[in-house]
């Protein structure tokens, strides 16, 4: 697939900062004792060089060369050992932890997620642990994504101007169409992306066919547990 635009990279940390999600992350790290961790659709590494510790080892591995490219250059990225391509780029195991965060899981379309799954149940140790979230479908999230108005904010590349489409073409699969326009050249960027909106069910029947038991579904980062009206599936598995 195309690669994205170096200027729209430069703001993924701005829309995507460090939060709630990446402490949860990084205090699950220490709980379990992680030594070694990888880190899947790493993006800008901004949560990856956080988990760094003295003797741990931390992999990052992304399809992207511009977010590789953007995540090699900030401040602890060279003691992170970074990957470029997918799960089967994955290499330097066994890891105590793999992780996929920013809702990585639901950029990965079926066939391919179940062979993600089986990827990284290859790269862990016995009882090593798989973390990652994604949108409840029940909420229905993306109905509230499109419709607003363009926006317009500055960038060191001039005002950029922004609106998205939205497309549910089958029943939990929903195309967004993101438009981004600098506005002192006219040039329009746009980036296509398929979310996966997965039940709950259909997650846990996966994880149980790749070798995985399932031990925590929260709905939220507080680790409050699931409902059918919590916005996110939380959800932590040990390789069995």
């Amino acid at each position: 697939m195309p690669d994205y635009d170096a200027r729209l990279v430069e703001l993924y940390d701005i829309d995507n900062p460090d939060g709630p999600d990446h402490h949860y992350v990084r205090t699950l790290a220490d709980e379990i004792g992680a030594q070694s961790i990888v880190d899947v659709g790493c993006g800008t590494g901004l949560l990856t060089v956080s988990l760094v510790r003295p003797g741990r080892r931390v992999v990052g591995v992304d399809p992207s060369t511009t977010m590789l490219t953007y995540a090699a250059r900030r401040a602890g990225g060279d003691v992170v050992t970074w990957a470029l391509g997918d799960s089967q780029a994955i290499a330097g195991g066994p890891f105590d932890l793999a992780v996929m965060s920013g809702n990585v899981a639901q950029h990965i379309p079926d066939p391919a997620w179940e062979r993600t799954l089986s990827d990284i149940r290859s790269a862990l140790r016995d009882g090593g642990a798989l973390v990652f979230e994604s949108r409840n479908p029940r909420v229905r999230a993306w109905t509230t994504w499109a419709g607003a108005e363009p926006t317009t904010r500055s960038t060191d590349h001039g005002p950029l101007r922004e609106w998205m489409e939205v497309d549910e073409f089958q029943p939990g699969r929903v195309l967004l169409t993101a438009y981004n326009q600098f506005a002192d050249t006219g040039e329009l960027v746009i980036e296509k992306v398929t979310l996966e909106f997965r039940e709950r069910e259909q997650i846990e029947r996966q994880l149980a066919s790749a070798g995985f038991e399932v031990t925590h579904v929260w709905g939220d980062w507080s680790r409050t547990p699931f409902t059918d009206d919590s916005p996110l599936m939380v959800v932590e598995a040990r390789r069995s």
